[in-house]
């Protein structure tokens, strides 16, 4: 519950009137009557929930109460192992059937089955589809493998240790070495230092079965256990199958104590200083170490709605501060939670600094965090505050019939976990309304001197090693406490903007022309202006409206002088806020307001994208607007700006993958003006002038944009809107386009080579172009074509060779400015076996042109693109992307509802 709590941040509002009486605080907090809850008499817990978001699908989870700080000397890194050998056999599945088998009904490997090994648990991830019994009688039985039944095969666990050491090889660079540096510092006296999930890369290759064995035995059983399963289907059945399976588990004779590892107060302030020759950024944060709090009555809950407002509004404070030209941090924020150990909680102060601004930054966050204490915040703050977490809930609770299934069962895990209490969201939306009106402004302020201790403090400072930039010593970093203890502080002081976002109503164009769209539903108005507009009703949420409008143009419409100003105008109006305000301002105005609109522009369109709820459908109408007809531009945010980028500019030759990347970038544009990497050099060209009349010149004839609303809309209160928001945009009746300035990707056979970088890691790349005939049909099979080789590629590369973790095969074909197909191969890997699996890779490619694929791949790649599809039409996205896409290229709109081609894949 808290977990839901920590993810509703910063959206928007009701009116605090009418509440509901107050709670008795010592009230214990219900469970969500919603969720069937039960224990089996071996121990194992088991949460159910029926909820058919998507519709015929399941989210199966299971739920093992043990991670890598329970591994002995001679087990680092097991925990995790055991997610792997998972994967290579157990009882009911010989090596690979299993991936085999959930990948002939749809279920992909890694971006939908999946595990995960922290230090206090594992959690094995399986969606399945609920179309028949069969499958989702077959997933308990995996769940039920995974839970007692794997083999570990001495040939699968010698093969799988290469797996793993490229996992851990990935890991490798400047954040992990400087990591590496910390924790012992960070977290003295605490096993949780000394038992990355990870492993070393020697105890991976001893990993031998016995051992593995042991750590399953020792922690895998019934009473660490949870199965979760949420989803569409009978709950009673869903009851009865997991009786029938983990019932047969056992519980453990002489079971070893499950221990709750602490993490150690400190009485002296815990400092650690951490520098790397490929680090990109300086930052540092202090975290205040306390007791954890659990959550289970009615006033605990009011104490985390209390938590939650204090450090929004801090955080907001230090957003302001971040946008002023001189500020000591490039950003800063706050947060409340746990601290590694369940037992243990932090708040925690952080922020990014330029280079040799390590002790500024430390001083501005804690003069911050004084000022509060010693003032408190505004009520004009913390009213601010309340309206956005109301409106969240709100938000929240209207979509409770329309959740997803996975965000339920995140729910659950924290419950069996952490024990965090489970009312539901409509008690809690409950709860919000009665409690916020009580929560007053010494409430709030008062949090910060309970957080904030002399003892249980931890330093963390990491920067770049450099010759040129100074990072402070341990002492020095301990003396800014005393100097900024000792340092006068004022009040803070608010300026909030008198200024209505629309000072005067535009007068209203008219709409000239409807049509409706066969076959999907769209209705299309043409306006006075020139502009279109098209509307798709959906009732996948409740309280969502996307929100796109494009124009073709874009920065191909500069010249190459002016072509960094360009590409970087959205971004500069964005920074600057809208009409009279500032962004700061805006934010501050737009309080209690679910709505975003953000303007964009890319090499061959121009645009805005947003959405909003219903309720405040009129405030983003007045936002694009304003995006058309008021762009600014604030000096002093931009100069921020300038101050943010340029670390990230003076250190990203630094970094070996940003040089890699970089390489990549002109060796695809031929060294082409426009696909330089950013310098200091290419940076200095920006001229913000020069960037604001750019995008006023790409704004400034409405008749060439479409704009286009899909969700929960309704199309007579939208009309008078678009009437008054978009037909009274300016026009100038004259049509544009882009113009191609790009080189096209080189022809022949390219290489190249960098050598960069400390760990012994391998980065490889291999991209395939050409001529591609731009039609529905050759997407959907070039589309197949890439989910064929990312299937194949990972038997291949991972499970037969075990030379890389994760090969990722990506593709696409293009429109404009020309009609290309690219597809992508990359891998990381040992530099040994670069020469191994590069031309792996090419045969494979050359095997497939001669032979092509089996039918039965040929089946996967169809059963999951089916399955994606199937759950992908009842999301607002995917209808926005498509009928944006079609509506560009001039085809058929309801093209995309046919899955008549992707049934029709062949090998061929």
């Amino acid at each position: 519950m808290r977990r839901f709590t920590r993810l509703l941040l910063f959206v928007v509002a009701l009116p605090l009137g009418a509440q509901q009486s107050t709670p008795v605080l010592t009230a214990p907090l219900p469970t969500d009557p919603k969720v069937k809850i039960g224990t089996l008499p071996n121990g194992i817990r088991y949460y159910i929930r029926k909820n058919a978001r998507p519709e015929k699908r399941a989210e199966l989870r299971l739920v093992v109460n043990a991670g890598s700080v329970l591994e002995n000397e001679n087990q680092l890194g097991y925990a995790h192992f055991l997610e792997h050998t998972a994967f290579n056999g157990t009882t009911n599945f010989a090596k690979n059937d299993l991936v085999k088998y959930l990948q002939s009904i749809g279920v992909r490997f890694g971006p939908d089955l999946n595990a995960y090994t922290s230090f206090d648990q594992t959690v094995y991830i399986l969606p399945v589809p609920t179309d028949t019994a069969a499958i989702v009688e077959k997933g308990f039985q995996i769940l039920e493998d995974w839970a007692h039944g794997q083999r570990f095969d001495s040939t699968e666990v010698v093969n799988e240790r290469g797996v793993v050491r490229e996992e851990w090889r990935g890991n490798k660079g400047a954040g992990e070495r400087m990591l590496h540096k910390i924790l012992p510092v960070a977290l003295k006296g605490s096993r949780y230092a000394e038992r990355l999930p990870i492993g070393t890369e020697s105890s991976i290759m001893r990993a031998n079965p016995s051992q593995l064995r042991r750590f399953y035995a020792d922690w895998y059983r019934p009473d660490l256990m949870a199965v979760i399963a949420v989803g569409d289907f009978d709950p009673a059945s869903i009851e009865a199958q997991i009786k029938r399976h983990f019932s047969r588990l056992k519980p453990v004779a002489h079971e070893r104590a499950r221990t709750e590892y602490p993490v150690p107060d400190n009485a002296a302030p815990l400092v650690a200083i951490a520098t790397d020759k490929e680090a990109t950024s300086s930052q540092v944060q202090v975290t205040f170490k306390t007791p954890a709090q659990p959550t289970r009555t009615v006033g605990d809950y009011r104490r985390d709605l209390m938590a939650e407002l204090y450090t929004s509004m801090l955080n907001s404070r230090f957003n302001e501060i971040a946008q002023k030209p001189d500020a000591p941090f490039l950003g800063a924020g706050s947060s409340k939670g746990q601290f590694l150990a369940r037992a243990t909680e932090g708040f925690t102060l952080g922020a990014a600094v330029k280079d040799g601004g390590i002790e500024r930054g430390l001083e501005a966050l804690l003069t911050e965090a004084r000022r509060v204490d010693q003032f408190g915040y505004l009520q004009s703050e913390l009213d601010r505050a309340k309206q956005n977490m109301l409106r969240a809930y709100e938000r929240a609770n209207a979509e409770r019939d329309k959740t997803n299934s996975g965000a339920f069962v995140e729910e659950y895990i924290g419950n069996y976990l952490e024990h965090e209490a489970i009312p539901g969201v409509e008690k809690e939306y409950e709860l919000v309304q009665q409690l916020l009106p009580t929560i007053t402004l010494a409430d709030v302020n008062a949090a910060a001197s309970r957080w904030i201790t002399d003892e249980n403090r931890v330093v963390v400072a990491t920067a770049p090693e450099k010759s040129d930039a100074k990072v402070p010593s341990v002492a020095e970093l301990l003396a800014v406490f005393d100097r900024t203890a000792k340092a006068p502080v004022t009040a803070y002081v608010e300026n909030v903007s008198g200024d209505a976002l629309v000072a005067k109503l535009p007068a209203a164009g008219r709409i000239t022309g409807q049509r409706a769209i066969p076959g999907v539903d769209v209705t299309e108005w043409t306006l006075s202006n020139g502009a279109r507009v098209l509307v798709k009703p959906t009732d996948f949420k409740a309280d969502e409206i996307l929100f796109s409008a494009y124009a073709n143009g874009g920065t191909s419409l500069a010249a190459d002088p002016d072509f960094m100003s360009a590409s970087l105008a959205s971004q500069i109006v964005t920074l600057s806020g809208v009409g009279t305000l500032s962004r700061v301002d805006l934010g501050k105005k737009l309080a209690g307001k679910a709505v975003q609109v953000v303007p964009s522009v890319s090499e061959t369109t121009e645009g805005l994208t947003g959405s909003a709820s219903p309720k405040d459908l009129e405030t983003l109408f007045q936002l694009a607007h304003l995006y058309f007809t008021a762009p600014r531009l604030d000096t002093a945010a931009l100069q921020a700006f300038r101050n943010q980028v340029g670390p990230f500019i003076a250190n990203r030759g630094s970094d070996p993958d940003q040089v890699f990347r970089d390489t990549v970038q002109v060796t695809m544009g031929q060294h082409s003006f426009r696909t330089r990497p950013v310098t200091a050099a290419t940076f200095a060209e920006v001229d913000a002038d020069k960037a604001l009349a750019f995008y006023r010149a790409r704004f400034a004839n409405a008749g060439n944009f479409t704009f286009v609303f899909v969700g929960n809309v309704d199309t007579t209160a939208l009309r008078p809107l678009v009437e008054r928001y978009l037909a009274s945009l300016p026009a100038t009746g004259s049509k544009e386009t882009w113009r191609d300035v790009s080189s096209g990707a080189p022809r022949g056979v390219v290489s190249r080579t960098v050598r960069k970088g400390i760990e012994p890691k391998a980065t490889t790349l291999m991209m395939f172009t050409g001529p591609f005939t731009f039609t529905p049909e050759n997407r959907v099979a070039l589309r197949g074509l890439v989910d064929y080789m990312q299937i194949k590629l990972l038997e291949t590369l991972r499970e037969k060779l075990g030379g890389t973790y994760s090969p990722n095969v990506g593709g696409a074909g293009s429109r404009i400015p020309r009609a290309e197909y690219s597809i992508q191969v990359s891998y990381s890997s040992s530099p040994e076996n670069v020469d191994v699996l590069a031309p792996t890779v090419l045969a494979f490619i050359d095997t497939l042109k001669r032979v092509g694929p089996t039918a039965a791949d040929v089946e996967k790649v169809r059963a999951q693109t089916l399955r994606a599809h199937e759950t992908a039409l009842k999301q607002n996205g995917y209808w926005l992307t498509n009928i944006v896409g079609r509506d560009q290229a001039g085809e058929p709109m309801a093209g995309f509802l046919d899955d008549a081609s992707i049934k029709a894949m062949t090998p061929a």
